[in-house]
């Protein structure tokens, strides 16, 4: 499936699990392929399940019990994680369904996932009865000439009653992805092996989910009925989110895609194994994969991407051999790669010094740039006392510390692709900025009230601030973006909002939950990540479906997207407490915030790169509002060729995932960004 037909929606960072199931247009040729059924739950599944149901209440903000409420609201999140484009199943399933729509608390909390097996099982089955329509459908001719459409707004469409109105609801399908390979200008038969190869290995990964697996989309179904944040891990996706929080790894260093059943290599971590093996390239494709020296070599073609990574995966200074087929190469190579500590140093803080404007003294000024891809701790290394333990606040004090060196005039914070972490991250982070005092209030579920404070005398950095966010700027970032506008600290640059999300998530080892009192307790029974507080700005407002607004907004394509809190299903409500007492700083007054504004609409406004991108965001937000595609291929190649906002969101989805802040690109946002803040030093002066 081409990456820009299996976008999701952009909120919590969820599992690849959710991810995987949240294709669009998944059917397959009827090779050697048959639905089996997924393997029954064990007694550890259901023991998970019945007792992650039980504690919701005690555990979530709300104190909300599991009940017919969450099971209806449970039972439309788990049709939509498998089918939510209404391409499988049909009303008949639906109506089969629907019968247990309000019972999915009772047989959680009694352990019973037989319905959650048995409307996996049927998706499977539904998935097999295609192969032979879809692979009719992709060798057919079609006209491209007729002026039909596809209905691309699911909410839109109800699920078919038959299979006749099924499958033309697949021809209009098969017909699109036709149509989006010619838009990229592949050949007919290239484009008919590319589909088929892509249902195929869909298909096949489908087929390779596990009780474990289906019980984690389950389970978290349920979970995130009460809010998007909270979620059941399983252990290995659990393992998956301790690295991004510890930033290290032991392996290769080299981050992985899935492509059409295809492992594609998507990134090499700078100075990892792989990157110093020199081999390794991206978007080189990895056929099997080898143990040792002389280990079997694997195929994993079709294979699970978690399963690929798992096999590369293991203990620093092991083996690992790579079947690689260089890109536009079908010769096939072995690579051997000693795999060892990876540090994952693209997502730590990064900072570089800019010039820009001039000084009165004829200079230019010197700009300061830290880009915060997160906040991040190794949680495990600080409890145990480890002096390198991995920061946030750690690595953007040394970078402040060699800005002060280096006599910069004033600091930008970019916090555009920070998704968030780490809550006394950002509070300890927030503290190198202001000199103590609250960074952020907590309530839970019961109303009670907590201050974290900046404890801490004194402020690494204390001249002008500059903060950039953006739509993807979500939780521990919108705290510090919070208390810094709170404070009148520094401006906030960017977006119109952040994105809105203003709950806190405490992890909990669900084996520790079910064994309490147990002296060692088992790794394997997962994590549930769930919501059990609401933060808010020192000033009492919370950043909850609201965000922080910006100072001074700066024209974006994701200012346009659906990612923010509000376009989550199940979102909690916006509220406000009590402001705090705290001191003000002279930093930004309304009227230095209505001069800057002022100069950068001037600017702006005589822009051509930004006349460009203005343009490029109102055809945007033409194709985003329209609830179909037309199938004629001269008016579709045509509108692609005028702008394409499915590959615009897929793009910038992937400069968040993929983003290589080892080095700040000065584009011309950042310019632009670098002017005001010269802007905010001159008005500071006079």
């Amino acid at each position: 499936m081409r990456r820009s037909e299996r976008l999701i929606r952009w909120g919590a960072r969820r599992p690849v699990l959710s991810v995987l199931l949240l294709l669009s247009a998944v059917i397959c040729t009827p090779l050697a392929i048959r639905a089996l059924e997924v393997d029954e739950p064990n007694a550890q599944d259901r023991q998970i399940v019945r007792t992650i149901a039980k504690r919701m209440k005690l555990f979530h903000l709300s104190n909300q019990d599991m009940d017919d409420d969450i099971s209806k609201k449970g039972f439309q999140l788990y049709l939509k994680s498998l089918d939510p484009s209404k391409m499988y199943f049909y009303q008949s399933d639906i109506d089969e369904f629907s019968a247990s729509a309000d019972e999915l608390d009772d047989l959680a909390k009694s352990g019973d996932l037989s319905f959650a097996f048995a409307v996996f099982n049927r998706f499977l089955k539904r998935i097999e009865e295609r192969l032979v329509v879809i692979n009719q459908l992709i060798e057919s001719e079609h006209d491209f000439t007729l002026d039909e459409v596809m209905m691309t707004d699911s909410d839109e469409l109800e699920f078919a009653k038959n299979p006749a109105e099924l499958k033309d609801r697949w021809r209009k399908r098969i017909k699109y992805s036709m149509l989006v390979e010619k838009s990229e200008e592949t050949a007919n038969e290239d484009a008919k092996n590319k589909l088929n190869r892509r249902y195929t290995s869909f298909a096949k990964r489908m087929n390779q989910f596990d009780a474990e697996e289906v019980t984690e989309l389950f389970l978290t179904s349920l979970t995130t009925a009460y809010d998007p944040h909270s979620t059941y891990f399983s252990q290995s996706t659990f393992d998956n989110f301790m690295i991004q929080m510890r930033l290290n790894l032991e392996g290769i260093g080299a981050s992985l895609q899935s492509e059409d059943g295809v492992t594609v290599v998507k990134r090499i971590v700078p100075g990892g194994a792989a990157d110093r093996n020199g081999k390794l390239k991206v978007e080189d494709r990895i056929v099997s994969v080898g143990q040792g020296d002389d280990g079997e070599m694997v195929d994993v073609a079709d294979m699970k991407l978690d399963d690929v990574v798992a096999m590369i995966r293991g203990a620093a200074g092991t083996t690992v051999r790579l079947g690689v087929m260089p890109e536009g190469s079908n010769e096939i190579k072995t690579y051997p790669i000693v795999r060892e500590k990876i540090e994952l140093k693209d997502s730590e803080a990064q900072g570089q010094v800019f010039d820009a404007g001039t000084k009165p003294d004829g200079s230019a000024y010197k700009i300061g740039v830290i880009d915060l891809p997160s906040f991040y701790s190794d949680m495990e290394g600080a409890r145990l006392g480890r002096a390198d333990y991995k920061s946030t606040t750690r690595d953007v004090r040394r970078v402040l510390e060699e800005f002060k060196e280096e006599g910069v005039d004033a600091v930008v914070l970019d916090l555009r692709s920070n998704g968030g972490g780490s809550l006394p991250e950002s509070v300890s982070c927030t503290g190198l900025f202001i000199d103590q005092g609250p960074v952020v209030q907590v309530k839970n579920s019961a109303g009670e009230k907590e201050r974290l404070d900046d404890e801490v005398a004194g402020m690494t950095w204390d001249g002008p601030l500059v903060v950039v966010t953006s739509k993807f700027s979500a939780s521990a970032s919108e705290i510090l973006a919070g208390a810094i506008q709170d404070y009148q600290r520094g401006l906030v640059v960017g977006d119109t909002a952040t994105h809105g999300k203003g709950t806190v998530q405490q992890l909990r080892d669900v084996g520790r939950i079910i064994f309490p009192i147990a002296a060692a307790v088992p790794k394997n029974f997962g994590a549930l990540k769930v919501t059990m507080q609401q933060f808010y700005r020192p000033s009492g407002d919370s950043t909850q479906k609201r965000g922080v607004l910006a100072d001074v907004v700066l024209p974006s394509i994701s200012d346009q997207m659906d990612v923010g809190e509000a376009d989550l299903q199940h979102a909690l409500e916006f509220d406000q407490i009590e402001k705090a007492e705290f001191n003000l700083y002279p930093y930004v007054t309304p009227e230095i915030v209505k001069a800057v504004r002022a100069k950068s609409d001037s600017r702006i406004k005589g822009s051509e790169d930004f006349a460009d991108l203005m343009s490029d965001i109102e055809r945007y937000k033409v194709q985003k509002g329209r609830k179909s595609v037309t199938l004629n291929e001269a008016k579709f190649l045509e509108q692609r060729k005028e702008f394409d906002a499915e590959k615009q969101d897929e793009e910038t989805l992937e400069q968040q995932v993929n983003k290589d802040s080892t080095n700040i690109e000065r584009t011309f946002y950042l310019d632009e960004v670098l002017a005001i803040t010269v802007d905010y030093l001159e008005a500071l002066r006079n």
